[in-house]
């Protein structure tokens, strides 16, 4: 488990941004925390760091977005979905482990239909009015690997 803190809105991009560089396609991030956390912050950032040149924004109202980049990126958010029922109509089966990367905001409202194996960011209010604490936790090999890469980079490398 890596604990990151961030004391700027630039700061959490760019950590989002060294992740970004080191997922591949398949991986999953999901991704929690409170109203105003800094989620949509972190996510343009590893956007960015996937390659992807569009706006980034969180998709509220749409449920996903999805962004080409050196690796696509499926953006969901789940914050306005009220039962698991409505995931079915997303098909996520077919969304997991494909030629991509799926990233999940307000994830841990429908826990249950999460893969067992992703990488699990959470981000917190801090001790300063602009700091916050990123957690990412790797659930599986894969993301244990993810996780050792990320605490030993500086940031992308070409």
């Amino acid at each position: 488990m890596l604990r990151i803190e961030s004391f700027s809105d630039r700061e959490t991009s760019e950590i989002g941004a060294r992740l970004g560089c080191l997922l591949r396609a398949g991986d999953v991030v999901t991704l929690d925390g409170e109203l105003g956390a800094g989620k949509t912050t972190f996510s343009q950032g590893l956007a960015r760091g996937l390659g992807v040149t569009e706006i980034v924004n969180s998709p509220t109202f749409t449920i996903m977005n999805i962004y080409e980049g050196r690796v696509a990126l499926a953006h969901f958010d789940w914050y306005r979905l009220e039962s698991e029922e409505e995931l079915d109509c997303l098909e996520l089966e077919r969304v997991y482990g494909q030629n991509q990367v799926t990233l999940i905001e307000w994830a841990d409202k429908f826990a249950d239909a999460l893969p067992a194996e992703r990488l699990a960011v959470r981000l917190e209010y801090g001790g300063q009015p602009d700091s916050r604490v990123i957690t990412i936790m790797p659930l599986g090999k894969r993301y244990e690997e993810r996780c050792e890469e990320m605490a030993k980079s500086a940031g992308c490398r070409d």
